[in-house]
């Protein structure tokens, strides 16, 4: 991309329309120039977000030489789907870069930019290390265990992370951090009303048959109760005070495993 204006490196908006040749929805511009190195994308289905994201990935990878770019999904299929989104804008470009890298999970760019499509399980994960952008699709679905793993790949290179997902229960990485994840995270909500491509009439069909709580969710960006749950998350939230005591102190290490402060271990601790 060295014959690529000046501007698209400051406006990916810029580089969408002029360079990709797609003109982004209000939020999608949004989205595109968010400085927040925290993002979350609460959208309906078939709004946009992994069209969105795919821009994301592909700007940072070109103008950032040397970037590592992780796209990430429960499944290596939802994964492939968003690397194709992105390789296809990249087929887009007039001036393509040569690839020194190019497989059905990822490529390489001249530039030493590497854009990498893995499945949504933590093993996959633990291979890789400070990644300059990271990217969970359906968020609200991948294991909470490899979203554990990815956070401290970040703690070198202050990567950014994107989690973007319709909802699927009050449960989760991607519900805690949309409900508690506080300043730390810029939030962008997206309900299919808000997407222009999407009927007030197909939505009426919708809500009819598929119910409200699947349609809340899935075009609403609603957090329903998850079907599976014995207890309402609102009920035992409520339940909870921090003017009440526990019944019982946390554990300390020794008496978590089950030893006894008064009790003299038949082992030396500094061996264990």
């Amino acid at each position: 991309m060295t014959t690529a204006p000046l501007r698209h490196l400051i406006d990916p908006v810029a580089f969408a329309r002029e360079q990709l040749d797609f003109e982004p929805d209000p939020w999608q511009v949004d989205v595109l120039l968010s400085p927040a190195n925290r993002l979350l994308l609460n959208c309906s289905r078939q709004a946009g977000k992994s069209t969105t994201t795919a821009i994301v990935a592909l700007h940072t990878a070109l103008f950032r030489p040397g970037s590592l770019v992780l796209l990430v999904s429960p499944s290596l299929r939802q994964s492939s789907e968003l690397f194709k989104k992105v390789t296809g804008f990249l087929d887009a470009l007039d001036d393509r870069p040569r690839l020194t890298e190019d497989n059905k999970l990822s490529f390489a760019l001249e530039n030493g930019s590497r854009v990498v499509s893995l499945p949504g399980t933590e093993a996959t994960i633990r291979g890789f290390s400070a990644p300059d952008l990271v990217i969970e699709d359906e968020a609200a679905r991948v294991p909470d265990a490899l979203y554990y793993s990815i956070r401290p790949m970040l703690a070198v290179s202050s990567g950014r992370l994107i989690l973007m997902s319709t909802p699927f229960g009050k449960r989760g990485h991607f519900f805690e951090a949309w409900t508690e994840g506080g300043d730390d995270w810029q939030r962008i909500k997206i309900p299919a009303p808000r997407c222009p491509r999407i009927t007030p009439e197909f939505l009426e069909q919708e809500r009819r048959a598929i119910g409200d709580w699947w349609f809340e969710q899935e075009y609403m960006c609603e957090f329903r109760q998850a079907t599976d749950s014995v207890f309402r998350y609102d009920d035992v939230m409520g339940a909870v005070s921090e003017d009440v005591s526990p019944l019982f102190a946390p554990p300390t290490t020794r008496t978590a495993a089950g030893l006894d402060d008064d009790v003299i271990p038949l082992f030396d601790e500094a061996t264990e």
